[in-house]
């Protein structure tokens, strides 16, 4: 069983919503960054948002501030994220990553990482397409 599933992908017209999410197992989700990256070919690996359920701390890449709203449901183990005035080029394979506790950063204190390398944990990804 894979700790982190995404679902909630599919084709959307810009201006519209749509919201992901990724359910978490296997891991203690209370004390783990939940990070949502998205990825298109040819194209870096691009941090989004990423949530500290504990402490319910969300942070945002300055990007993507304003549309994405991310959540999360301690009952169920489930990171949500709403994105909103959809745009073309929000087109991407949305994938969730965990790992551990956050991080210390001298700039901004402690913190949930935006680097890949940090995460220890994946999902397969959930695909938006955005349509004119």
């Amino acid at each position: 069983q894979v700790p982190l599933v995404e679902s909630g992908g599919g084709s959307v017209q810009a201006g519209g919503s749509l919201t992901l999410s990724c359910a978490v197992s296997q891991i203690n989700f209370d004390a783990n960054c939940i990070a949502w990256f998205r990825q298109d070919p040819g194209k870096e690996r691009e941090w989004v948002a990423a949530v500290y359920p504990r402490a319910n701390y969300t942070y945002y890449a300055d990007s993507v501030k304003g549309r994405f709203t991310l959540s999360h449901d301690n009952a169920k183990n489930t990171v949500l994220l709403q994105i909103d005035s959809l745009k073309l080029e929000d087109s991407a394979t949305y994938v969730c990553a965990a790992r551990l506790g956050l991080i210390y950063t001298t700039n901004v204190g402690r913190t949930c990482p935006s680097l890949g390398s940090s995460y220890d944990y994946w999902g397969q990804g959930t695909q938006v397409i955005v349509s004119s």
